[in-house]
């Protein structure tokens, strides 16, 4: 039951047991009315449940790495002809 039928329900039902002032002897309309509200409130609570529960799911995808570097050059006559900078990046990272 969704959330526009549970609203019927309910709409009806207190139609039902406030609007109506009608005596059909074996039928009492005012439990009717009530009957149904109740039934429209505990379907409206389930599917509210089931919803909540649906929107909790976590999909969680594999993460892929970048990996930024620039080229290493080798040290000449003990001294360093360029540093070497390595930097690594996931995806959605800020640059």
């Amino acid at each position: 039951m969704g959330i526009g039928a549970s609203i019927f329900l309910i709409a009806l039902g207190a139609i039902f047991a406030f609007a109506i002032d009608a005596n059909l002897g074996w039928l009492n309309l005012n439990v009717v009315g009530w009957v149904l509200m109740l039934a429209g409130v505990v379907g409206l609570l389930t599917t509210l449940y089931f919803w909540n529960n649906r929107r909790r799911t976590v999909v969680a995808r594999p993460v892929r790495e970048q990996v930024v570097a620039e080229p290493v050059v080798p040290v000449q006559d003990d001294r360093v002809v360029r540093e070497e900078y390595r930097e690594v990046r996931r995806p959605g990272y800020p640059a």
